[in-house]
């Protein structure tokens, strides 16, 4: 039974994480070298900690903690799970592993919450591998009730099935992957879609706002409530097979980043951390962005529970 949890690394993920889990009753040691990044989690734990009040999800047991300290040693001591929560570059989180491998028992799951990079790969770095899996939470993860779980090729089956359990034990949803891909699931299907959406722009088919108001009211309205594979269904295979016949030669297949997204990074509009990416971007309007898209996303989540 996971009781005791360390997350490594904080950046935006690990405050909301760290607050669902400690929803859960378990007790969270929350990791990070850099004081900012400790100090800036602390206010967004709080801010967590309020959406999941408006979302109903209340202390499960008198065990559940958060903890911050910017030394290793300290947050991996006797935990049952460490996750891995630092920038998507293998040689960073192959350091992590390195200087947690003699910390931990032998017995202790090491989990990534990397966005895409194989399990397979990352497991290369740790002293037993079979210990080690993937548990890709989705932003924002104190929302989002849905976690991938992937096992690599040296993963054992039970330490998927402990995860898994986990991860259910939390009221939350485990995706369980049959095979470690690049990018797994969620990502797969998230950047095709941005693949053909970024083209469609570039070449002048469509403007960003309304392109916005067709995926927001259009596609995402309808697959909140009816996945693809029922929608197939719903829609009818020969209507599918009709359509696709003609429409998949025609969509975007481009294996290199879009000359629309490289412009944008060489003139250092990077989104809304520099305050320019598509849109523009004032302190005011960043300040309150969140904010209202968690307030909209607890109220949808809401509405597909039942509760209202």
């Amino acid at each position: 039974m996971i009781k005791r949890v360390a997350i490594i690394g904080l950046g935006t993920m690990g405050p909301g994480m760290a607050a669902r889990l400690a929803r859960g009753g378990v007790e969270v040691v929350a990791h990070d070298i850099a004081p900012k990044a400790i100090e800036r989690a602390r206010s967004m734990l709080v801010a967590a900690e309020g959406v999941l009040d408006n979302l109903g999800i209340s202390p499960s047991g008198n065990n559940g903690s958060v903890r911050f300290t910017d030394k290793v040693e300290d947050a991996v001591a006797g935990v049952d799970l460490v996750i891995e929560n630092v920038p998507e570059k293998e040689e960073i989180k192959a350091d992590v592993y390195r200087k947690i491998d003699d910390l931990i028992a032998q017995n202790t799951i090491v989990a990534s919450d990397t966005s895409g990079i194989p399990i397979t790969k990352l497991q290369t770095h740790i002293s037993n591998p079979a210990r080690m899996v993937g548990m890709h939470w989705s932003n924002p993860p104190h929302i989002i009730p849905m976690i991938e779980v992937i096992g690599g090729q040296q993963t054992a089956p039970e330490t998927v099935q402990t995860i898994r359990d986990f991860i259910r034990s939390l009221g939350l949803l485990p995706v369980i992957l049959k095979k470690d891909v690049p990018g797994f699931v969620e990502n797969r299907v998230l950047y095709a879609l941005l693949r053909e959406v970024v083209d469609l722009v570039e070449r002048g088919v469509i403007e960003p706002e309304d392109i916005d108001t067709c995926v927001s009211w259009g596609i995402g309205y309808k697959l909140a409530v009816i996945g693809p594979m029922a929608l197939l269904d719903m829609a009818g295979m020969d209507i599918y097979h009709s359509v696709s016949s003609f429409l998949n030669e025609d969509l975007c297949n481009r294996k290199d980043v879009a000359p629309l997204v490289r412009e944008q990074i060489a003139a250092g509009k990077l989104g809304i951390k520099s305050g320019e990416g598509i849109y523009s971007y004032t302190s005011e309007s960043i300040a309150s962005l969140q904010p209202e898209r968690a307030r909209k996303l607890v109220a949808i989540r809401r509405i597909l529970e039942g509760k209202e």
